[in-house]
């Protein structure tokens, strides 16, 4: 809930540990490392709603694009997914450059904007769980997570969040 509401990946961060450690069993060393990296490089609801958008305007304006384009488009959301800041609403400027890189109109934009702050709260949430779910991949292939969370329904529930 913090992240849709916020629609920071970087405000997160503290909640995010704390829930992945204590809920979720992640080794503490584990967490410290990959919640901060993800919420910087791992960006996978910007790269999914970068794409769907460049599509969409394609649609709007008639533009057909081609397998180059959309080879073009994969690889730019790649890339803005991970040069992406987690601060709210710098996904417009990343999608203005993945526009202009496949030959669609600026403009554009203008047509996401209006409904851009509810998708930033959905990618924001979708980039947050992503991030706990390499914790938890990286931290099961190294043996440091508490399965005791599994195996008991009341491990794992603390009293409060920071």
């Amino acid at each position: 809930m913090l992240a849709f509401s916020t629609a920071s990946s970087n405000a997160t961060i503290p909640l995010t540990l704390h829930t992945t450690e204590k809920r979720l069993g992640v080794d503490s060393a584990t967490a410290s490392f990959v919640v901060p990296l993800g919420a910087t490089l791992n960006m996978d609801g910007t790269a999914i709603t970068h794409g769907v958008a460049t599509v969409f305007i394609a649609n709007v304006y008639g533009i057909e694009l081609g397998i180059v384009d959309y080879f073009t488009v994969v690889a730019m959301t790649v890339l803005a997914s991970i040069g992406t800041a987690g601060i709210p609403g710098l996904g417009l400027a990343m999608l203005a450059m993945i526009f202009n890189q496949v030959g669609l109109p600026v403009e554009g934009v203008a047509l996401i904007l209006g409904v851009d702050r509810l998708l930033d709260m959905m990618r924001t949430a979708v980039n947050v769980t992503g991030d706990t779910v390499i914790a938890m991949i990286i931290s099961r292939s190294e043996n440091n997570i508490s399965m005791a969370i599994f195996n008991d329904p009341r491990a794992g529930q603390d009293k409060g969040a920071p």
